[in-house]
């Protein structure tokens, strides 16, 4: 079974309780649903699971190459520069840049470990792959 990562929204949409061997915990998830707890018992729980993953050192983590190189697939976005889509210019605005950040943060640090990303945000990772090739699948796909 190939190594992954789960991205934030599987964890909201599908509440997983499976595991697959290999399985990374992204620090930038654990930020996401951090930031979205809505009490602190949440909060607490999840910085158990963070020390757990990173004490058996499978908490993946952006490195500061990930962050340049992400600000560079960022940057080729909003520029609409570098590599095309099906012969055309991915550009998006400068106020996505923000809400982009962490997914290309994700396949990064992913794609740095060749760690296979289970996300339902498909659109997303298909603008960033030009810039960075990280393998994506959908959760009913990978659940079948």
């Amino acid at each position: 079974m190939p190594r992954v990562t789960y991205d934030t929204n599987v964890f909201i949409d599908y509440n997983p309780a499976y595991f697959p061997t290999g399985f990374l915990m992204s620090a930038v998830v654990i930020q996401e649903l951090a930031a979205g707890a809505l009490d602190s018992a949440r909060l607490r729980e999840l910085e158990r699971i963070r020390r757990s993953y990173e004490r058996d050192e499978r908490l993946l983590i952006p490195s500061g190459e990930d962050w340049y190189l992400a600000g560079k697939v960022l940057n080729s976005l909003y520029r609409g520069s570098g590599a095309s889509r099906r012969g055309s210019k991915v550009r998006i605005r400068k106020e996505d840049q923000q809400r982009i950040i962490r997914d290309v943060l994700i396949a990064r640090s992913a794609r740095r470990l060749k760690v296979k990303v289970i996300t339902s945000n498909i659109r997303d990772f298909d603008m960033i792959r030009p810039y960075c090739s990280v393998s994506v699948e959908h959760p009913d796909d990978f659940y079948r």
